[in-house]
């Protein structure tokens, strides 16, 4: 079933061919290429606006194989995470899916850390968890600017008044922002307006509720 926010993006030129799974995008890529060999087509993780590169020799089965192994098993996105091997219980709380990554401190810090309750790691959990909610908001206008800004220089980045409109996304400009792009390619202006919706959002400022 289709929804709103497709996992990936393909454009042959400045037309949209395909949006959603990653298979459904590059039965569509295939098809495309196989009809006009010399067309330029594009595909980008949708949020991100990161480029991919598929391997479309072969058959259509052939190439579907060769895509990461959770989206040709499973074509549709669910919940369900793939089962993990057991492990050796342990004394204290239940796995947690905690993962072990090496952390540069000071002296100090490390001292700090180890007073708190339940010793460092818990300590570095809650600091972490509270900057996550504190910073919920400003991460995704960063997150959003960078995305479109992505695809922009990408997709138009020799479109009239690509500069302006670049300035306007970073200054949080809506209003400027879609009267810049309204004479760009429709395709490409819907999805770059999607990808930077909430580059435009309000920020509260500390200390105040949303």
């Amino acid at each position: 079933m289709e929804t709103n926010v497709p996992d990936y993006i393909a454009f042959e030129g400045d037309k949209r061919i395909a949006a959603g799974p990653l298979s459904k995008v590059a039965v569509k890529v295939k098809q495309v290429r196989e009809a006009r060999p010399e067309t330029r087509i594009l595909i980008f993780h949708a949020a991100s606006s990161e480029q991919i590169d598929l391997d479309l020799r072969g058959t259509e089965a052939e190439m579907l194989s060769r895509l990461p192994a959770t989206d040709a098993e499973t074509p549709e996105p669910t919940d369900s995470a793939p089962p993990e091997p057991p492990v050796a219980a342990g004394p204290g709380r239940p796995k947690l899916g905690v993962v072990a990554r090496e952390v540069t401190l000071l002296p100090r810090h490390w001292d700090w850390l180890k007073s708190q309750p339940g010793g460092a790691s818990v300590a570095l959990r809650k600091l972490v968890e509270q900057a996550r909610r504190a910073n919920a908001a400003a991460d995704r206008v960063r997150l959003a600017q960078n995305g479109s800004f992505k695809f922009m220089s990408t997709m138009a980045g020799n479109f009239a008044d690509f500069e302006e409109a670049t300035r306007a996304l970073f200054a949080a400009d809506a209003e400027r922002f879609e009267a810049l792009t309204a004479i760009w390619p429709v395709d490409i202006r819907d999805h770059l307006r999607h990808l930077a919706a909430a580059a435009f959002e309000v920020i509260a400022p500390e200390g105040e509720q949303a």
